[in-house]
């Protein structure tokens, strides 16, 4: 068998494009051993390999482009492509590909959002079979289109020319069967006589009537010069469709938010089914929920917060429905969990400590019950031996966090780091201590089988489960337990200062060693994105910037405005001496504290600071006291009792953000690892006293090095730092990627994400243009998640109601209504800006649950603050919110739900076109 492979691509100067596959002539699927292709034709830009084989076996193969001018590789979209040999031992072929470019917009239909949801067939359609015997002067066309935006039943078709095409009549087209979907393929044979072919794909409905052709021009294939083939294959990689794009809609909420009668006190995935039901009947596509990983850490109510996993593997267990794992054999026990179950139902919002108590205690109690079977199960069995790598480090880092009773793994003594060894005996099937780490087994195992079985349950639905990646992991976790060289535990990462958040964000998360991840090539990243590929078709990315760059708050401090970017240029003495900037250390680098300006910060406490905290090494000039000169130290110092007065809160609270105020009063931070040589302008240093009584000419320098520092002078170097990540995190799997592209937005991101095919998240009140104040979805990329709020913000009526003039600003020039805004935000006003974000050019329109409620008014809750899932500027924040309305409640509201899917039928977001 000879197989000729040959690919359309106009290479630069220095670019040279081979083939990879698992063939030994191509490299054994190894890309440095791949074959360098011939370029055939330089002006149609035509490459060709051939492989002669003497056994017919199938292979997979990729193409993909080696840049000696970057030294890079630029690799293909998708998934390896697959040739079958079907016992064509002593035939030739020639395989026709197309290049798949990463920056073609279509190809985000062929992730598994599309192919194993949203557009998935509900039904196998056969190929017409005009193939017949092979006869002399004839050539056989295998058409293998990838076709994925389809309403089921339709078909794809293809005519042409040549006669056994139909000679371009509809009626006479060849149809092409989807058994390999999102593959079609049908076989033709033509003959010779008739090349040049010309040939169009086109959509017919159920009956075989002609829904639409290609808008693009005819299609050729040309015979190639020697020896005829017998067979070519036509990897033709996109159908060209001559009406809009695709679009779609989904819904926004937290798993914990869900409210379902059967519930015990939480929404539970189990609760997704009937979310799934209810957005599959109003026409939505997308659930998209916030991180379900465990995250408990202390067994208190903080743990609420989803965002600080203890495993990036686990999933938490008060998402575990109780009676879904079975009954408990005392009948009495059974009741009393049953009842306390329907009360905690009952409550308005989340009681979390409650509801863990009485899911922890049931736990163990079946647990105990079922543990001979447990351990026998073959399928409990097969989800260890898969998940073994995270989940024995797991349970022992929960059975130790338990007897320790902190997370804090610095505090374990000797455990407190891991070895193999160590795991071995702790993990120990024969130790007495094995039912404390079984009973995680046996947790995790359900969670796996309820989440899976909402996601499979939701895929057959045609509707996508969108799961959420934090940005950093938990500083006491078992992820830095385990590999704390993975991870920079000496530094925190945040966000810089912003119109929200005037002092940054502090997220206390360790920043990533990209370095040591990167020699592995990220197999901690792409381990983990497969993981949650058992569970979601698309994700979202939180903080996707910090791919780029990241906001690194140093140890000792605590306020976000006290950080740089990692990675980034910084600036050397010489470089700042050049720049005209006369570098006096102490003054720019350490705080700047006047007498003249004390009052200022601490007023009737003025006195008490300067003799407990400072220290007068000249007349009106202070230094901070060595036990305050962190602001880590004063939070460490100044902790209160529990029971303090709130008179002595309020003093303590002064006395804490005045002299963090001063630790802050600096210009410049120095760059970590060079010894003291170079620098990083401080954010908003222009706001502080240091920087406003320096000279003119010092402020006019400082002034450029920060526009300079923050805007341009590392653009490149994170463009650089980000293709050297997201490349390989978008390969790992086929998962939609969406990302969070919200704060200080490099400039270099949108190029990015637009060339990787990720869609970016286009909040309208939190623009991307830092000249406007609210955003248009009119506007927005296609490549886009269009959103009127997020768990981060208020929800539209909560923000109605926070600034009178910005919504006067936006009811008038954005909503295009004339004269006096009202004074609340009215069901009306609501639906307005749901149906403009339905109406935006963007992929995706999705939408907080509490919004969609909020178009009408019998539904909604009365209180609209009571709708806020997050306050991002209180850390302690209690993560709580829950549904008033019961999911079966929400499927009996005709009215509105007809509602929603008149609104998503109008927009033209409901069907495939």
């Amino acid at each position: 068998m000879l197989v000729q492979f040959q690919i359309n691509y106009k290479t630069q100067f220095g670019q040279q494009l081979k083939l990879v596959g698992s063939l030994p002539s191509l490299g054994s699927n190894n890309p440095e051993k791949g074959a360098l292709m011939s370029l055939k034709s330089e002006h149609f830009g035509i490459w060709i390999f051939e492989v002669e084989m003497s056994i017919a076996t199938d292979f997979n193969y990729r193409y993909f482009i080696k840049d000696n001018n970057q030294n890079t590789i630029i690799e293909e979209w998708g998934d390896n492509r697959i040739f079958k040999s079907e016992n064509r031992l002593n035939k030739k072929i020639l395989l026709v590909d197309y290049w798949r470019s990463s920056s073609d917009h279509d190809f985000i239909l062929h992730s598994t959002a599309f192919t194993k949801a949203i557009l998935k067939p509900n039904k196998q359609i056969k190929a017409t079979k005009v193939k017949g015997d092979k006869i002399e002067n004839t050539v056989i066309l295998k058409f293998k289109p990838n076709v994925v935006r389809i309403k089921s039943g339709h078909k794809v078709a293809v005519s042409g020319n040549a006669e056994n095409l139909g000679a371009w009549v509809d009626k006479k087209a060849v149809k092409l069967g989807n058994s390999d979907y999102p593959q079609w393929c049908a076989e033709v044979q033509v003959n010779i006589s008739e090349f040049p072919v010309h040939y169009k794909y086109l959509i017919q409905d159920e009956k075989g009537k002609t829904e639409f052709w290609e808008k693009s021009p005819d299609r050729i294939i040309h015979l190639p010069g020697g020896e005829v083939p017998d067979v070519i294959e036509i990897g033709d990689e996109k159908f060209e469709y001559p009406k809009d794009t695709w679009k779609g809609v989904g819904v926004a909420i937290p798993v914990f938010s869900l409210r379902c009668k059967e519930s015990f006190g939480v929404g539970e995935f189990n609760d997704i089914k009937k979310l799934v039901d209810w957005a599959n009947f109003v026409g939505i596509k997308l659930i998209q929920i916030l991180p379900v990983n465990d995250t408990v850490a202390k067994h208190t109510w903080k743990d609420s917060y989803p965002y600080a996993a203890i495993s990036v593997y686990a999933m938490h267990p008060i998402y575990i429905n109780l009676l879904k794992i079975g009954k408990l054999k005392s009948e009495i026990n059974q009741q009393i969990i049953e009842a306390q179950g329907k009360y905690l139902n009952s409550l308005a919002k989340i009681d979390y400590e409650a509801v863990m108590v009485l899911k922890s205690r049931y736990f163990k109690m079946i647990y105990d019950e079922t543990r001979n079977e447990f351990l026998k199960d073959p399928e409990y069995i097969s989800f260890y031996k898969a998940n073994e790598y995270w989940l024995r480090p797991y349970a022992a880092f929960s059975y130790l966090r338990d007897l320790f009773n902190t997370p804090d793994f610095s505090r374990w003594g000797e455990y407190s780091h891991t070895s193999p060894e160590l795991l071995e005996k702790l993990t120990d099937p024969n130790s007495l201590h094995f039912d404390e780490i079984a009973v995680h087994y046996f947790i995790q195992y359900h969670a796996h089988l309820q989440l899976l079985e909402s996601a499979d349950y939701a895929r057959s639905k045609g509707v996508v489960l969108k799961g959420d990646i934090p940005i950093g992991i938990y500083r006491n976790s078992v992820d830095a337990w385990l590999n704390p060289h993975l991870y920079h535990m000496d530094c925190q990462a945040g966000a810089p200062p912003d119109d929200f958040s005037a002092k940054g964000q502090n997220w206390r998360f360790p920043t990533y060693n990209w370095d040591e991840m990167a020699k592995d090539n990220y197999a901690w990243w792409t381990q983990r994105l497969r993981q949650l590929s058992l569970y979601f078709d698309a994700f979202r990315i939180d903080h996707i910037l910090g791919f780029f760059r990241i906001w690194e708050i140093p140890a000792a401090q605590v306020e976000g405005l006290m950080g740089y970017f990692n990675p980034s240029i910084p600036y050397y003495l010489d470089e700042l001496q050049n720049r005209g900037l006369w570098f006096d250390k102490k003054r720019m680098c350490q705080p700047y504290i006047r007498e003249h300006f004390l009052h200022e910060r601490f007023g009737d406490l003025t006195e008490f600071v300067k003799n407990n905290y400072l220290i007068e090494y000249s007349p009106g000039c202070f230094d901070m006291h060595p036990d305050y000169d962190t602001q880590h130290k004063v939070e460490e110092k100044l902790i209160l009792e529990p029971d303090a007065s709130p008179e002595l809160r309020n003093r303590t609270e002064r006395i804490i953000q005045g002299l963090n105020s001063l630790i802050s009063e600096i210009i410049f931070l120095e760059a970590p690892g060079t010894n003291g040589n170079a620098f990083f302008p401080r954010h908003t240093v222009h706001h502080t006293r240091s920087y406003q009584e320096l000279d003119n000419h010092a402020k006019h320098v400082i002034y450029e090095i920060y526009v300079d520092y923050f805007y341009k002078r590392n653009e490149e170097f994170w463009r650089e730092k980000a293709m050297t990540k997201l490349p390989v995190i978008k390969k790992a799997t086929n998962m939609l990627l969406c990302g969070e592209d919200l704060g200080m937005v490099p400039a270099c991101v949108p190029s990015v994400m637009n060339e990787l095919g990720l869609l970016s998240l286009e909040v309208q009140r939190m623009p991307k243009n830092p000249k406007i104040t609210f955003g248009h979805p009119a506007h927005y990329p296609y490549l886009s998640v269009a959103t009127p709020s997020s768990h981060d913000t208020s929800t539209i009526r909560g923000w109605w109601k926070e600034n009178v003039e910005q919504t006067q600003k936006f009811y008038n020039e954005i909503l295009g209504n004339h004269g006096q805004a009202p004074t609340e935000c009215t069901a009306e006003m609501v639906r307005q800006i749901i149906i403009q974000h339905l109406y935006s050019p963007s992929m995706l329109a999705v939408f907080p649950i509490q919004d969609l409620l909020g178009m009408d008014e019998k539904l909604r809750l009365p209180n609209a603050d009571a709708e806020r899932i997050n306050l991002p500027g209180n850390p302690n924040h209690y993560w709580r919110y829950r549904m008033h309305l019961n999911l079966e409640d929400l499927m009996e509201q005709k009215e509105f739900n007809q509602l929603i899917n008149e609104q998503i039928k109008a927009s033209g977001r409901l069907y495939p076109y």
